[in-house]
């Protein structure tokens, strides 16, 4: 069974796959931008999002839909560490003692953040912006998650192009483990996401997701997110509101593929889908 140790002692257990909800604190978000801007709005939804089925809260102050403007440092401080500070300070224990992934590729973000309680790092561009692996390198007891990115998230949609998608994504993940281990990182505080919809096509995206047990090569947990994306809705011709049958069957396939961590916004149905997925995998017993 894969563990990931974690700050104050606690330990993610991803025997079976764990949900990691969404929170963005920003105002520009692709599918929920402007709802849980304000810390108490935010406060509410972790609740909420810890209540239907998620184990770890995956809190973003930047948007990286394709095309989002950059954010100031200060800007995202502002709407992430205020966000995270509340939720520990709560006097709700689930809610205080939950998991909780800073997802930023700004250094001083990620370290502000693990420093007011953040468990996890979630870095679409996998360590490379300035200091962020030296930040990471100084906490030995989290989770950071590196994801596949080509190109930039203005323009990484424009025209995305590959000699081979698996290998060319398999050999960044070798180079950043590489990197990481060689900063000083421990390979068993590593999470891998191939990156759907950063920098691929819809063909891309579906090889990825037909192809997503290759991943599980290097032996590490791999992580999931295609929740509400445009490889489903561009597919199915569906806007972000209608994109959650679509959404689910992508979850459910990543996971009968050995994804670990499913990153979505809507948790309940996710979480009922992955319980009759696992009650068929695993029997239920007869006094249920």
């Amino acid at each position: 069974m894969a563990t990931v140790n974690l700050p104050r002692g606690r330990t993610l257990h991803l025997g079976s796959p764990l949900i990691m909800g969404i929170l963005n604190v920003t105002p520009d978000s692709f599918s929920d931008g402007g709802r849980f801007y304000q810390t108490d709005s935010a406060v509410i939804q972790a609740q909420t999002l810890l209540t239907d089925g998620a184990t770890i809260l995956d809190i973003g102050g930047e948007s990286t839909r394709p095309g989002a403007p950059d954010v100031s440092l200060d800007e995202e401080l502002n709407r992430v560490i205020p966000a995270i500070k509340a939720i520990r300070s709560h006097s709700d224990t689930v809610l205080s003692d939950c998991v909780i992934s800073i997802d930023t590729s700004k250094s001083e973000v990620m370290r502000q953040a693990l420093l007011a309680g953040a468990d996890m790092i979630n870095d679409v561009r996998a360590l490379q912006e300035p200091g962020a692996l030296d930040v990471a390198s100084k906490f030995d007891d989290i989770a950071i998650c590196l994801m596949h990115m080509q190109g930039q998230p203005r323009t990484m949609q424009s025209n995305p192009q590959y000699d081979d998608l698996m290998t060319d994504i398999n050999r960044f993940f070798m180079q950043r483990v590489s990197v990481c281990e060689g900063a000083g990182i421990k390979r068993e505080q590593l999470i891998l996401d191939p990156g759907f919809g950063f920098g691929k096509s819809m063909a891309h995206n579906y090889e990825l997701l037909k192809r997503f047990g290759e991943f599980n090569l290097f032996d590490l947990p791999v992580l999931a997110g295609l929740s509400r994306k445009s490889m489903i809705g561009n597919l199915l011709n569906r806007n972000t509101k209608e994109r959650l049958a679509g959404s689910l069957a992508g979850a459910l396939i990543a996971a009968q593929n050995g994804a670990k961590i499913i990153r979505v916004h809507d948790v309940k149905e996710t979480a009922d889908v992955l319980a009759v997925w696992q009650a068929c995998e695993q029997g239920i017993s007869n006094e249920q």
